[in-house]
């Protein structure tokens, strides 16, 4: 692919005879489209529920097991992140060459086999070991790539978003749920279910996810080795990295020691779901005005700074007191409001911030982070309970906020630029240069990138200006 071209000057200003057609078309999934993009959440989902059961009940339960000490109960919540950060990108640049299903068959296997060593386990090592195995079913990457695969491109964000809205539907059910099943069942109970949900993701994509005519590279959903050092080289995206892996860290060690605070206060673990569902079905209603504040209004720096002093402070608050179940259940709905909040808008950022034609390395190198975060949190988690007390664990939330709030003060917030993929087929190589510089022309096009392989343009486009109409006649007329 070609090095991408940015629009220098905006267009002269047109006669209001000349006034662009600015109304982009809906187009709906196809069935075919829609039934690959719910499976494959469905295997998403059914995968991160696993993970995340463990969040609200370990710390509970972990320490019957022999050799459970504070460091190795954080290390066994955190471990999955490092193995899931270090196999998420090979492995699928590996389903670029062997193909997306038998990455993620595999990828479901490992995690299979990984819940089972935990589900076994007669000492805390064990459920260690458990806990990488499960992550090192990497399969986020090849599950992008096959749902990049089976929807066309002015679709597919929509079979992205079903994605994204299953993990977070999956992290809201497993607090509610993982405290009765770990009751019922057990820890060693959970971790056997959760291979059972491998199994069951696997079913699906066997008879449920159909299988794409071709498979190829689509950069905007998928990494790419080549763009890498351009990635990482961008001062705006590394803040956005570092932003993903404070909020993990802050969250991951905030459940190495939350489990017993919210047992202290006088609320038995099997009740422990009494206070997780109202807290996250408050908190999914607080974050819609803070959405609407950054996406619609333009005010993502301050809700951006609002949101770290905010979970920095529930953090201070949950250090200071822990003993009334009201004060408990307020601050968990600052954390989780800010929790989703975040989640939802640092991706959006990400995906303004990165070149035309780089959204999939951004996202890769963002989604690492995000891991390493959760691996750390677990690890500094353990430490600081093991050294100074569980109270002391919230204060490396408080503490990485500090860092956080620095970050988010000197970030340049990208411009609100939106992200469209421009159908041209197949170009003569040194006609590339040409067209990129035609469709500058285009009113609203600010970047644009052929990648002649996919016989696609990747364009970054202003949607008050864009004139669609005019973007369509020429992809028609190439």
């Amino acid at each position: 692919m070609r090095s991408f071209a940015v629009k220098k000057q905006r267009p002269a200003a047109v006669k209001s005879s000349d006034t662009p057609n600015l109304d982009i078309p809906k187009t709906p999934l196809s069935p075919t489209e829609r039934r690959a993009a719910m499976g494959l959440a469905a295997i998403f989902s059914t995968r991160m529920l696993g993970l995340f059961m463990v969040l609200p009940v370990f710390a509970l339960y972990a320490y019957d097991l022999p050799g459970a000490t504070p460091i190795l109960v954080g290390l066994a919540i955190g471990a999955y992140g490092l193995t899931q950060a270090i196999l998420q990108i090979p492995l699928g640049l590996l389903s670029d060459r062997i193909g997306r299903k038998p990455v993620i068959y595999g990828g479901l296997a490992l995690f299979a086999l990984g819940s089972l060593v935990a589900a076994m386990a007669s000492e805390i090592h064990w459920v260690i070991l458990g806990r990488a195995l499960q992550g090192s079913g990497a399969i986020a990457a090849a599950i992008i790539a096959l749902t990049a695969d089976l929807t066309r491109d002015e679709v597919r964000t929509k079979g992205m978003a079903a994605i994204g809205i299953s993990v977070a539907l999956s992290f809201a059910a497993a607090l509610v749920i993982g405290p009765p099943i770990a009751r019922w069942i057990g820890i060693s109970g959970i971790f056997a279910l959760t291979s059972v949900l491998a199994v069951v993701g696997m079913l699906i994509l066997a008879y449920v996810v159909p299988d794409p005519d071709r498979s190829m590279v689509h950069r905007d959903a998928q990494p790419v080795l080549d763009q890498l050092s351009g990635v990482l080289a961008n001062p705006t995206l590394l803040r956005l990295d570092l932003a993903i892996f404070m909020l993990h860290l802050t969250m991951v060690s905030m459940f190495v020691v939350l489990p017993l605070s919210i047992e202290s206060a006088g609320l038995a673990p099997v009740d422990h779901w009494m206070l997780y569902l109202p807290v996250v079905l408050l908190a999914i209603l607080a974050m819609v005005p803070f959405i609407v504040m950054a996406e619609r209004l333009g005010k993502v720096k301050p809700v951006l700074l609002g949101s770290v002093v905010a979970l920095g402070a529930a953090m201070l608050g949950f250090h200071l007191t822990h003993e009334s179940l009201w004060v408990m259940g307020f601050l968990l709905v600052v954390v989780f409001t800010i929790f989703n909040l975040l989640e939802a808008v640092l991706p959006s950022l990400v995906s303004k911030a990165a070149r035309a034609g780089a959204k999939g390395t951004a996202m890769g190198v963002f989604s690492s982070s995000q891991f390493v975060g959760a691996f750390l949190g677990g690890l500094l988690g353990g430490w600081a309970h093991a050294s100074f007390g569980p109270d002391a664990v919230y204060l490396v939330g408080a503490a990485t906020s500090l860092v956080w709030v620095a970050l988010v003060a000197t970030m340049r917030i990208p411009a609100n630029l939106t992200r469209h993929i421009l159908t041209l087929g197949m170009l003569p190589e040194d006609e590339v240069p040409v067209v990129e510089r035609r469709l500058l022309d285009v009113p609203g096009v600010e970047e644009a990138v052929i990648a002649h392989e996919e016989g696609v343009a990747y364009l970054k486009v202003d949607s008050r200006q864009l004139d669609w109409a005019r973007l369509q006649a020429f992809s028609a007329s190439v």
